[in-house]
């Protein structure tokens, strides 16, 4: 995992420390960026949350990050200042890199009280998933969200494929791995691919899952497909049989994209795709395949789930 660079069209300024209002740029040309130490700063990190709170024009703010040191702070913390960041379109949660925190260990609220203090969020990335719930009950204008974790709760899964969130365009899912807390099955998502519950939906991400194939033979009959313009089932354990579900179901020569990287398909079955797809104008990302048996990884390897499959980000 890295540190954003860019989020909701914005570069990322981390707040530096000791820094003083008359050196920071115009609040609503930058994404913020919250991180202390560990290597950073010395800091104390509740006299930097004040120095940024005190010194930054927090009604100009439109997106914030919050890394290092951030992850500590109280969710009501931020709630409480609801009332100046009344420009807050963006938000992204745990901007952690490994050598600071592994993501299955990075613990997350239920972010119902968030999302109701801040009804102009139109932007939302989460890494992590220890703990994490989402409100059922949605939310009017969110328009993109991301979850990136090794293993989301299927508790809060299901809850994101349950909840009315009319606006929402991007919708990605890192569902992780069993050992970390994942486990979601594709029942659970049965909402989401219904599609009722979320009209604007464009693109699915639906990744870094060990049931990969069970996706895609979902995907294949889904209602929400045919409105989707992209489509992402990357970072999981696709093989063959994934594969030819989505090549025998609905048809997928309408979509812009549709990304497969880090899979463990044949070179026969990526040809298939590829002349599939390709000439209909979509872009087809295979890119990654990670040759298991080629490799001499056995069927008894358990590291990699005994069949030499494996996810892409788990621990």
């Amino acid at each position: 995992m890295r540190h954003v660079e860019h989020f909701h069209g914005l570069p990322v300024l981390t707040v530096p420390p000791y820094t003083r209002a008359t050196d920071l740029p115009d609040a609503a040309s930058v994404t913020w960026r919250l991180r202390t130490g560990p290597y950073s700063s010395d800091e104390d990190y509740e006299d930097y949350w004040e120095r940024f709170t005190s010194t930054v024009e927090l009604e100009k703010v439109r997106a914030l990050v919050l890394g290092h040191g951030a992850h500590y702070l109280p969710d009501q913390a931020l709630i409480d200042l609801s009332s100046r960041l009344v420009g807050l379109e963006a938000l992204f949660l745990n901007d952690l890199e490994d050598d600071e925190e592994m993501i299955s260990s990075i613990g997350q609220p239920d972010l119902a009280p968030l999302l109701a203090a801040f009804p102009g969020l139109r932007e939302l990335a989460v890494r992590g998933g220890d703990g994490l719930d989402f409100p059922v009950t949605g939310h009017a204008g969110l328009r993109s969200l991301r979850i990136e974790s090794g293993g989301l709760p299927p508790g809060a899964a299901e809850h994101i494929a349950a909840a009315d969130l009319p606006s929402l365009e991007r919708l990605e899912l890192w569902l992780g791995d069993d050992d970390y807390g994942g486990g979601t099955t594709a029942e659970q998502l049965a909402p989401l691919l219904a599609g009722e519950r979320k009209p604007a939906l464009r693109h699915l991400g639906l990744q870094n899952s060990p049931i990969q194939d069970e996706l895609a033979a979902a995907i294949a009959s889904a209602p929400v497909v045919p409105r989707l313009t992209s489509l992402s089932l990357s970072m999981g354990t696709l093989s063959d049989e994934g594969a030819e579900a989505l090549l025998l179901g609905q048809p997928l020569t309408h979509l812009k994209e549709l990304d497969l990287s880090h899979h463990f398909l044949s070179h026969d079955m990526m040809l298939r795709i590829w002349t599939a797809l390709e000439p209909a104008g979509v872009r087809v990302n295979l890119y990654g395949r990670n040759e298991a048996e080629d490799d001499g990884w056995g069927d008894d390897d358990e590291e990699f789930g005994g069949d030499g499959r494996y996810i892409a980000v788990a621990e």
